[in-house]
């Protein structure tokens, strides 16, 4: 089988196991009685970034630090540069100041840890362990101060649990998409891994710049869907939350989970050029938000460009 076959595989098992692992949990999580806001808050964002979970961690344990380490910090660059800036073209994307100003600090302060464990050259166990336990007090804490004072932010998780659901499912069905969605989804993955390797290798570059490009895009693809559906709808705020909260997962949950399991070395590539890529989007992000309190056609165009200069970059990189 080609590898361009591989990676194609990958991409469609990835989409439609995501899409039906958080489904399935959503349908699941309802059925027991679980709030909306705790939904949002917990499944709906840790759901999407299952594919680049599972795609890291099956890198990591295979050897290919680079494509495992690429995948977040490719993913994070385009959730916010490509995603937010294809969305913001479709519609204006809202963020309210509330919700900003409580999930804002911490995207940000994600987006710094990325750049103190790069700089460290290794994701050890222990910094592993310190991110996931910061993401748990992150949720923790949200989800305390939302439950006994709902405000905006609250209404964007609850959203969001809205949007991910679907029609009442029974709880055999709800558990069939569940595990259904797993399995597609560790089955794209390593269908993703293999195919990109090969081209790498085909293609006589490294896998970290096939990491941070083609597998991150394609891990990225359910929040790109989550995104779009929601701003052609008029939720921008849960398009919105959506990519904020899987850059928050992507970094202390997908990288601390899976340094956790095996230690990974940050290929010297990307602590040079691309984790600061990753901290200025961060940056155009914020600053595209706070000057008007939302993402606007103009801005989105120009988030697409930066993107467009950033894949340019690395061609040229690789062809020097």
């Amino acid at each position: 089988m080609s590898s361009t076959v591989l990676v194609i595989g990958g991409f469609v098992l990835l989409v439609l196991g995501g899409e039906g692992l958080v489904r399935g949990a959503v349908s699941v999580a309802r059925r027991l009685g679980v709030s909306p806001l705790l939904i949002g808050l917990t499944l709906v964002g840790f759901g999407t970034s299952t594919p680049e979970l599972v795609t890291s961690m099956q890198a990591a344990l295979a050897g290919s630090s680079g494509i495992a380490v690429g995948n977040v910090v490719g993913s994070n660059i385009a959730n916010i540069l490509l995603i937010l800036g294809l969305t913001a073209l479709i519609r204006p994307v809202l963020a309210h100041p509330v919700a900003f100003g409580r999930d804002g600090p911490m995207v940000v302060l994600a987006a710094v840890v990325a750049m103190a464990v790069t700089m460290l050259g290794v994701v050890s166990r222990t910094s592993g362990l310190m991110m996931v336990l910061l993401l748990i007090a992150y949720v923790t804490i949200t989800y305390l101060r939302e439950r006994k004072q709902p405000d905006a932010s609250a209404d964007m998780h609850t959203a969001e649990a809205d949007a991910a659901g679907s029609a009442p499912m029974g709880l055999f069905p709800s558990l069939l998409f569940l595990f259904g969605g797993m399995v597609l989804v560790v089955l794209g993955a390593r269908l993703l891994i293999d195919g990109a390797v090969a081209i790498a290798a085909g293609l006589g570059v490294s896998d970290t710049l096939i990491g941070l490009t083609m597998v991150a895009v394609g891990t990225s693809l359910p929040e790109l869907t989550t995104s779009i559906v929601a701003a052609v709808r008029g939720q921008g705020d849960v398009a919105f939350g959506n990519i904020i909260g899987s850059n928050i997962v992507n970094v202390l949950g997908v990288l601390g989970v899976v340094s956790i399991v095996t230690p990974i070395a940050i290929p010297a590539e990307i602590a040079a050029f691309d984790i600061w890529v990753m901290l200025g989007a961060t940056a155009a992000l914020v600053l595209a938000v706070v000057t008007g309190w939302r993402v606007s056609r103009r801005e989105g165009a120009v988030l697409l460009l930066g993107y467009a200069a950033y894949l340019g970059w690395l061609a040229m990189s690789a062809g020097a």
